[in-house]
């Protein structure tokens, strides 16, 4: 939601209290506007009607944690959904091509886990394995509702290859919806995601003046410790 849906989501969520007899206060309301401002207004407009409707909690207000299961589905429904097209991907295309799937978050996971190419040669024994890690990787970005950066492609053993010679990158796959594999190609970045430093390469002072801080707010520390026991 943008800032000027608060005005209609204030009345959505009077409404919505309203209904199971409620009184809504400002803390409540800004609880619920920092829960649901990375959602679009109509998806949480539904959502609420679907809670209402639900003949298993519609009696309930909703927390939330429900509203947000309402737009999503579980976490570990949407890992299990997310995870069938790797899986589906590994074994009817392989790693030899570069892909890009339709959710940015499988590019993610499959990034810190080795990347593509690595988690796709795993053995049918290591594979239940792989899955229960990825699964879980994906759970934790998902109930943080959190996509961090992620490679635009996730590169296969052709491209690489090429790369090594000099050559032209192959043709990509685009796996899943095609308009949102577009979309995630476009969002992702081609720079690397964790930068390695040799020490070496930092200068004497620079990493004297580290150590002097380090030292600095260590002794600020004990004093600090000092004056409490006092």
């Amino acid at each position: 939601m943008q800032p000027n849906d608060a005005r209609k989501f204030k009345t959505l969520m009077q409404g919505v209290f309203d209904f199971y007899r409620q009184g809504l206060t400002e803390f409540t309301l800004n609880i619920w506007w920092k829960a649901m401002q990375s959602f679009e207004f109509e998806a949480i407009s539904d959502a609420f009607n679907l809670h209402c409707a639900n003949p298993d909690v519609g009696q309930f207000p909703p927390m939330p944690a429900d509203v947000i299961r309402m737009m999503q589905g579980s976490t570990q429904d949407a890992a299990l959904v997310a995870w069938a097209k790797v899986d589906r991907a590994v074994r009817e295309k392989g790693t030899y091509y570069s892909v890009v799937f339709d959710d940015a978050l499988i590019h993610r996971v499959i990034y810190e886990m080795g990347g593509w190419i690595r988690v796709g040669n795993k053995s049918e024994k290591e594979w239940p394995f792989v899955r229960n890690e990825w699964i879980n990787r994906y759970r934790g970005y998902r109930m943080r509702n959190e996509i961090p950066s992620y490679p635009s492609v996730l590169i296969g053993m052709t491209e690489a290859e090429n790369k090594l010679q000099g050559w032209e990158s192959g043709a990509l796959i685009l796996i899943g919806d095609t308009k949102t594999a577009r979309l995630v190609l476009a969002g992702g970045t081609n720079m690397a995601l964790l930068d390695f430093t040799p020490l070496s390469l930092i200068s004497t002072d620079k990493v004297r003046i580290i150590a002097q801080k380090a030292v600095s707010i260590a002794i600020q520390k004990e004093n600090y410790k000092g004056c409490d026991k006092k």
